[in-house]
C-alpha cells in the first residue's frame, strides 16, 4: 500500500497507475489526482478481473478526470461510509471522474442491520459505466447520489451500460438499488441520466429505484424480474422512456412504474406479466397528501403518459393508488392521502391480453383530473367498458419471443389513430429507435420489423470480462452412516448442492449443525432416520449461517425439551436463510425457530410435517423499524400437537410501505391443544405483517381467545377454516401502527 499511496501521491495528468494481478487485503484505498480531460490519471488492475480488493477494503476518489478500471471487489467490507465514493473525507469530492469494468459482489456488513451504500456520488459530471453490482443484503442501498451542497447538484452523473445482479428481499425498507436524493432534495435539479442498464431480480423492497431529484432520465433499462418499481418518489419532471419490465407468473410482487409529483414523461415503456398491486402496479399514479410534509406524497400534477404498452399484465393501470381515507381515524392527518391527479394525460397507450382481465383498469379515487385519450385495449376479446376510458379493438399480435409481442402493422389500422397532444410532437423515437415522424401508432412499437429484430444480449451489461451466468454445478449424493461425527463432518465437506442420504435409523447429535451453504439431508427410501439431538440446554439442532439452505426430507428429529431445532446466528447474519422442512416429525423442543432480531429467511416452507410437544413454535423476532425476520413462509399439511405458545409468531415492528411486508399462508393444517400457555391468547399471532392467507385448516382443542388476529386493511384473509373449540378468526379492518417517518 505504501507504493501504491506514494505513486497515487506523485502522479500528474496522463499518469496511469497498474495495480498488479493477486488479492490486496484491508486495501484502503484514497486515489486523489487532477488529470484533465485529455490526459485523466487512470488507476487500473494489470489484467481485467484479475486484482481482487478483500477484506476491510474501499475506494475513494477525489479531484478531477480520475479513471478506475478492472477492480473486483469480493470478501470483504468498507469499514467506513462508501466502498466506492467519489469523495474522500468530509469536503474532497471528485468530479470528471469515471469507474469502468469493476465488479462489487457480496461486499457486506457482517451485520444486515447495518447501514452503508456501497457506491456514493458526490460531485459533478461522474460516471458509472459498464459495472456489475450484486448481492448486497444488508441495510442502505445500493447506490446513492448525495446532492449535499451546490458543488454536488446539476450534477450529470452518469449510471450506464451497468448489471445490477440480484438484490435479495431484505425484509424492510432502506433496500433500493438506486436512490437519487432524498425528501430534502425534493426541488433540487439533478440531470442523473440511469440509462442501458439491466437489473436482474432487484427484489431489495418496493422501490428499485427511488428519484428524490429533478430532472432526471431513465431511459433503455431492462428489469427483468424484480420485486419492486421505479419510483418517481420525490421528483418532477422526470424521463422515463423505452424501459422494458418483464415479469411472470412465479411473483405476484413484479412491479412496473409508480409515479408522484410533477411534470414527468412516461413513453415508450414495454410492461410484460407484472402481476404488483397498488405500490407495484404495472402503472400506479399515485393519490398525495394535501399540505404534504417534505417526506411524504405530494399530488401527481401534468404528467403525460403515452405510447406505452402492456402484455398480459394484472390490472395494469391503478389511478389513486394509495389513497386511504378510511383510515383517517388511525393514521394522523398527515398521512392522510386524498388529493387525487389533476391536470395529466394518459394518452396512445396499449393493453394486450390472452387471458381476460376483469379489472384493467382500477380507480381508487377520483379520476376527473387526467385526460384520457385514444387508449385502446383488447381483452381477450371480451369488451371492456368500465369507465369509458379504453377502446375496444381486436388486435393482432406477432410473438417474437417468450416475453415480447408486437402488432401486425398491416392488420391493426385502428392503432393508426394517434392523439395529438401538447408537445407529443417531440416523441420522436418508439421502443426500438423507429422514428415515429412518417408512421405513428398507439403503443411502444412501432415498427414490427425492428422489434423482430431485437434481442436481449447480457454482455452488454457489466465488464466483458466478468461471466455473469454461473454454470450450474452437479449435486453429490453422499451416503452417511450413524457413526459419531460423520454427517457433521459430511456436512462441513460437501459442496453447495450437495444430498446427504441417511443409511441408518437412528443418529445421535452431541454438537449444532452449521448450516452455510445449500444442503439437503433425507433418508434413504421407505425410511425416516430419527435425530436424537443430545446438545446443552439452549443449542440448535442446526445453525443457520449466512447464504445457509437446508431441506430435510423423511426424517424424524428428537430433543430433550430443552433446546431448539433451528436457530440462525444471534450476530454476523449478513445475509438470508432459507429453511424446506417435508415428510418430517420434530418433537421435544423448546423452540422449533427461535430467529435473531438480526437474522433473515428468504423462505420457510413446511409441509407434510408434525410438530410435537414443543414448549414453543415459531417465533420470529424484529425490531420496531419497519423490519421483519422471514419473507415467505408457509406451512402446507402440517400437524401441530400440543405446543404450549408462540405456535407462529411473525412479528414486524412500525408502519413502512416500502416492502412486501411479509407473508404467511396457512394450508390445509392441524393445530390441536395449542396455546396452553400463550399469554396473549392468540394462537397465530401476525401483528404488522401485510400478507396473511389462513385457509382450508382445522384448529381443535386450542384453549385460547382468538385462533388470529387479522388486519382487515391489509391482504390478510381467511376462508374454510374448521374452528372447534379454540375461540375464533377476527377481523380488525383498522389496526393502529407507529408510524416511522
Amino acid at each position: 500500500m505504501n507504493e501504491l499511496n506514494t505513486a497515487i501521491k506523485e502522479a500528474t495528468p496522463g499518469t496511469e497507475i497498474v495495480l498488479s494481478n493477486g488479492i490486496w487485503k484491508d486495501a484502503e484505498i484514497k486515489f486523489y489526482g487532477k488529470g484533465t480531460e485529455e490526459n485523466p490519471i487512470t488507476l487500473r488492475a494489470e489484467n481485467d478481473g484479475k486484482v481482487f480488493i478483500e477484506g476491510q477494503s474501499y475506494l475513494h476518489l477525489g479531484g478531477n478526470n480520475l479513471v478506475v478500471s478492472g477492480l473486483h471487489f469480493r470478501n470483504g467490507y468498507s469499514p467506513t461510509s462508501g466502498i466506492i465514493r467519489y469523495k474522500i473525507g468530509n469536503d474532497t469530492i471528485a468530479n470528471h471522474t469515471k469507474v469502468l469494468d469493476c465488479v462489487v459482489e457480496d461486499f457486506n456488513l457482517p451485520n444486515r442491520w447495518q447501514n452503508d451504500r456501497w457506491i456514493e456520488f458526490y460531485g459533478k459530471h461522474n460516471t458509472l459505466e459498464h459495472c456489475y453490482i450484486a448481492g448486497k443484503a444488508n441495510d442502505g442501498e445500493t447506490i446513492r447520489v448525495f446532492f449535499t451542497g451546490n458543488e454536488n447538484i446539476n450534477n450529470h452523473h452518469q449510471i450506464v451500460n451497468n448489471y445490477f445482479g440480484p438484490r435479495p428481499r431484505k425484509g424492510g425498507p432502506r433496500a433500493e438499488t438506486i436512490r437519487v436524493g432524498d425528501s430534502k432534495t425534493r426541488f433540487t435539479p439533478g440531470y442523473v441520466n440511469v440509462s442501458n442498464n439491466y437489473f436482474d431480480a432487484c427484489n431489495g423492497e418496493v422501490e428499485i429505484i427511488s428519484d428524490k431529484t429533478n430532472f432526471n432520465s431513465f431511459t433503455n433499462n431492462i428489469f427483468d424480474k424484480c420485486e419492486g418499481s421505479l419510483v418517481l418518489r420525490h421528483s418532477n419532471y422526470a424521463t422515463v422512456d423505452s424501459n422494458i419490465f418483464i415479469g411472470g407468473d412465479d411473483s405476484d410482487f413484479y412491479g412496473g412504474i409508480r409515479i408522484v409529483n410533477s411534470g414527468h414523461l412516461i413513453t415508450n415503456n414495454y410492461f410484460y406479466k407484472i402481476r404488483g398491486e397498488e405500490f407495484r402496479s404495472p402503472l400506479a399514479i399515485m393519490n398525495g397528501i394535501p399540505m404534504t410534509p417534505l417526506n411524504r406524497y405530494l399530488q401527481v400534477a401534468d404528467i403525460v403518459v403515452a405510447y406505452n404498452t402492456w402484455i398480459d399484465c394484472k390490472s395494469p393501470w391503478q389511478i389513486g393508488v394509495g389513497q386511504n381515507i378510511a383510515s383517517a381515524d388511525v393514521l394522523p392527518k398527515s398521512e392522510i392521502r386524498s388529493a387525487p391527479p389533476i391536470r395529466s394525460i394518459v394518452a396512445n397507450n396499449l393493453i394486450y391480453n390472452t387471458k381476460t382481465d376483469k379489472t384493467p383498469f382500477i380507480n381508487h379515487d377520483d379520476m376527473s383530473g387526467i385526460l384520457f385519450k385514444n387508449n385502446t385495449i383488447d381483452n381477450n376479446g371480451i369488451t371492456y367498458s368500465e369507465f369509458n376510458i379504453l377502446n375496444n379493438e381486436a388486435i393482432k399480435m406477432i410473438q417474437i419471443n417468450d416475453w415480447l409481442f408486437a402488432p401486425d402493422e398491416s392488420q391493426n389500422t385502428s392503432l393508426d389513430n394517434t392523439f395529438n397532444g401538447y408537445e407529443f410532437n417531440k416523441i420522436k423515437q418508439d421502443l426500438f429507435k423507429s422514428s415515429r415522424s412518417k408512421t405513428n401508432r398507439i403503443g411502444a412499437i412501432n415498427n414490427l420489423a425492428t422489434a423482430k429484430k431485437f434481442k436481449i444480449n447480457k454482455k452488454n451489461y457489466g465488464p466483458k470480462w466478468y461471466k455473469i451466468e454461473k454454470p450450474e454445478l452437479e449435486s453429490n449424493i453422499l451416503q452417511v452412516s450413524s457413526k459419531e461425527g460423520e454427517l457433521s463432518k459430511s456436512i462441513i465437506n460437501a459442496k453447495s448442492g450437495d444430498i446427504i442420504v441417511l443409511t441408518d435409523k437412528i443418529y445421535t447429535i452431541s454438537k449444532t449443525l452449521k448450516i452455510d451453504k445449500k444442503i439437503t439431508i433425507r433418508s434413504k427410501k421407505d425410511s425416516k432416520a430419527q435425530l436424537t439431538f443430545t446438545g446443552r440446554e439452549n443449542t440448535s439442532v442446526f445453525e443457520m449461517n449466512p447464504k445457509g439452505h437446508l431441506k430435510l426430507e423423511n426424517i424424524s428429529i428428537k430433543g430433550q425439551n430443552n433446546q431448539n431445532t433451528f436457530a440462525p446466528l444471534k450476530e454476523n447474519m449478513s445475509s438470508a436463510y432459507n429453511l424446506e422442512i417435508t415428510n418430517c416429525i420434530i418433537d421435544g423442543f423448546n423452540y422449533v425457530l427461535k430467529a435473531s432480531k438480526g437474522s433473515f429467511a428468504d423462505r420457510i416452507n413446511f409441509t407434510n410435517t408434525s410438530i410435537n410437544n414443543c414448549e414453543n413454535g415459531f417465533v420470529l423476532a424484529a425490531d420496531e423499524k419497519g423490519d421483519y425476520n422471514a419473507e415467505m413462509i408457509s406451512f402446507n399439511k402440517c400437524e401441530f400437537n400440543k405446543i404450549q405458545q408462540n405456535v407462529i409468531h411473525f412479528y414486524r415492528g412500525g408502519y413502512d410501505e416500502s416492502t412486501i411486508g411479509g407473508n404467511l399462508t396457512l394450508s390445509n393444517n392441524t393445530f390441536t391443544a395449542c396455546g396452553k400457555k400463550e399469554k396473549s391468547s392468540i394462537l397465530i399471532k401476525t401483528p404488522g405483517i401485510i400478507n396473511v392467507n389462513i385457509l382450508g385448516n382445522t384448529f381443535k382443542n386450542n384453549p385460547v381467545k382468538l385462533v388470529a388476529l387479522l388486519w382487515g386493511e391489509k391482504n390478510n384473509h381467511h376462508s374454510n377454516n374448521t374452528v372447534i373449540n379454540s375461540g375464533e378468526i377476527k377481523v380488525e379492518q383498522q389496526q393502529k401502527l407507529e408510524i416511522l417517518y
